[in-house]
Parts: C-alpha cells; structure tokens; sequence
C-alpha cells in the first residue's frame, strides 16, 4: 500500500538507489522527455535545463537536424570499429580539422578519453621532437583543475573528493596556481616539460574567468619554452562562451586541442583531439586507439552538430544573452548573492549565506519553481542553459531565479 502511494518520481528514484551505484548526488528530479530549452519529468512538470549536460546539449535538447541525422545513420551503419575503413571517418576528419584549422584529428568517445590521449601526444612529442630523456616528461596542470576522473586524471586532481581511496597516483605532472604567470613561467625552467594542461574557464571549479590576456601569455610564455599548449574545451568550447572556443577570445590557437560533450549536440559520447602534423603523426599503429572511437554514428552526428552551431548563429546568441543575463542577475542586487561571473553562456553566481547547504535549498526551491540547475564547490551554482534560448526565456529565468532566493532569507 505504500508503493502505490509514492510518486511517480519517487518510485524511478527507488528504484534507481537500489540497483545503481551511488557515485553522483541528483536532484529528486525525474527527466522523461527534451526540447529546446525545456525538459520535463515523469509528473509532466516543465523545467528549464540550466545545466544542458555540463554543456553537452548546447544546440538545445533532440535538435531536430542532429537527431535526424542519428536516426538515419543508425538505419545504415553504426560500427565497423578501426579495423576497417568507413566511408565516414575520412568525411568527418576532413570536415572538423578544417572547421577548426589543424591538421590532423584523433577521434575518441569521452571527454577524459580526448584529455588522455592529450597527455600521450604531448609525452610522446616531447621524447621524439623536444629530446626529453625517456620516461621524465612533465605535463603542468592547474589547481582546481577538473579533466576527468580516471586513475590518470585524478592523479593531477587537487579536489579530495575525487582522490580519496583511489591511490597509489601517476607522476609526471606539477600543479601551478591558475591564472598565475609568475607559477608558470617559474615552471616553464624545467626543461622536460612538453605541454601545459589548462581550462580556459575552469569550469567544474565555478566557472572561474581567468583575467583577460591570460591565455595569450601562457600561450607565448609556452611557444618561447618549447611547451605544447594544450586546451581542454570539452565544456567551455563549441559557442558556449560566445566564441567557437573559449581561446579565440584572446585569438589563441591550442597546439592541441580537446573537444568533446557537445560535439554529439547531446546524443552520444564523442569527443577529439587536434593537433598538426608534427605532435599527430608520432603516435603510430598499435599505439593508441579505441573500438568506438571515429564510429560512423558519430562522425555523422558530429558534423551536423557542428553545422547547426556555424548555422543557428548560436556564438552570437551565447554573447549577446550572456551579457544580458548577467546584468539581469546583477540587477537583483540580492544580499545573497555574492558575485556573478562567466563569460557567454556559462555562467555562476556565487552564494553568500551562513548556511552551508544555501545553494543546494536555491537549486531546490528553483526545481519548484520550473528551473534546474546544480551547485558545485559547495557556494557555487552554475548557469548553463542551451544556446538556443531566447532574451524573453532569459526574463522568465531571472524571475525564478529571484522568487527562489527568497527562501533563503
């Protein structure tokens, strides 16, 4: 009798605790259906998406052309693995190293599967091109970093939560303050470094804008140390932040650069690494790969997603309507919000209140209210809605956003 009087939404959270493991901390929100920038639950309750899959849904949720073309090449064929050639593969390659200016592209699944195979080029650069002795290269990182939660990542992770109980850890990495020049040019004296690791925008840490000119001069503090920049974009590229890449902000162009989340617009994992011809071509048969990786679905799904973000105009509508957002959230003037930052559409705001769970009841009272969105680091939550949105949409969230932080006083 008392299952038939649980909701629909506590019967799929149920069930959900009892099989699944218990490695992320939801909201007690149910999601059945998407589009554009609205999701809904198993209630039928209609929300805004201000997470959009930590920017993987970018082109807003089921675009129409992108499931299309999912839809179709699954009719044909999904997976030939890289035993054999596809007639995609070629296409795809072609079209994202010259959307993106590279050479060369390695096509991989997941996010932390792209930073990974990062970390390999730059290691087997640095043994055959710069001459580092074998088995010394140094990657630098940066604190606060987050690039994935493999053994391998999670070596050069500062965030405990993401280590504890998980060690014995890689070396050959050395962590710097982020958005510190003076860190990474005392660094850079280190002759077996070959690449430098960083987020544009850290955004795991609370969507952290480094100052401006920052990356410019890592950029060349990097090319006059013979040091590979290296460019995680997997969520602050792809028009998120109102330029194709977060770099092309400061005109910066990565000597490798990751990609990932919204590459698929949503849809599946698919990721890639690009480089030029010099880092790409050390790494040679047998030496690196993956079954899924440069699948046919994906390449497929990959180039259409790319197109509808050129097509839709979506950089200029993350530029304009981040700019607006964020003054409309500074216009609140709420004593409980202690600061707002991002740039585009990825965004934060900081929470100022004694209580310790304040963000996580705003998040709450903002699922009640038709808006989802996540905390991280505790204080902070993070405002990432699809690309797609409109200026009125952005009304409306602001005025959510405004009821909600009402219960925190």
């Amino acid at each position: 009798m008392e299952t038939l009087l649980q909701t629909l939404t506590d019967q799929f959270i149920e069930r959900e605790e009892k099989y699944n493991a218990h490695n992320y901390h939801p909201l007690p929100v149910v999601l059945e259906k998407g589009e554009g920038v609205f999701v809904w639950d198993v209630e039928g309750k209609k929300y805004f998406d201000f997470l959009s899959g930590y920017s993987a849904i970018n082109q807003g949720h089921c675009h129409p052309k992108i499931i299309d073309a999912l839809i179709g090449q699954a009719q044909k064929l999904t997976l030939t693995s890289r035993a054999f050639h596809s007639n995609l593969l070629g296409e795809y390659a072609e079209y994202i190293t010259r959307f993106f200016g590279y050479d060369k592209v390695l096509p991989m699944n997941t996010g932390v599967e792209a930073v990974e195979t990062a970390i390999k080029l730059a290691r087997k650069w640095g043994y055959v091109n710069k001459g580092i002795q074998e088995n010394k290269a140094v990657i630098l990182v940066c604190s606060e970093n987050f690039h994935g939660r493999t053994v391998n990542v999670i070596s050069f992770s500062t965030d405990d939560s993401s280590k504890n109980g998980f060690g014995p850890f890689n070396e050959g990495y050395k962590t710097i303050h982020y958005n510190d020049i003076h860190a990474l040019a005392d660094a850079l004296k280190d002759k077996n470094v070959c690449g430098f690791l960083v987020e544009p925008i850290q955004g795991e840490a609370g969507v952290v804008v480094p100052d401006a000119g920052y990356l410019k001069t890592c950029y060349e503090m990097c090319k006059a140390a013979n040091v590979l920049f290296i460019a995680d974009e997997i969520q602050t590229g792809l028009a998120r932040t109102g330029k194709m890449l977060a770099c092309d902000h400061e005109d910066v162009k990565p000597d490798i650069l990751i990609l990932g989340k919204a590459l698929s617009g949503g849809t599946l994992p698919i990721s890639a690494v690009l480089c030029s011809d010099e880092i790409m071509l050390n790494i040679k048969p047998g030496e690196h790969g993956s079954t899924y990786g440069g699948n046919p679905l994906a390449c497929k799904v990959a180039m259409v997603s790319l197109q509808v973000l050129k097509d839709e105009h979506m950089c200029e509508n993350a530029e304009t309507l981040g700019q607006y957002f964020r003054e409309r959230l500074t216009a609140l003037q709420s004593p409980f919000i202690g600061l707002v930052r991002g740039k585009g559409l990825l965004n934060a705001i900081i929470i100022k209140h004694p209580k310790k769970e304040a963000a996580w009841d705003l998040c709450i009272e903002m699922m009640h209210n038709g808006l989802i969105a996540k905390p991280t680091h505790g204080d902070k939550i993070r405002f990432a809605p699809p690309l797609v949105i409109t200026k009125s949409q952005i009304d409306e969230c602001v005025t959510i956003i405004s009821k909600s932080l009402q219960i925190l006083a």
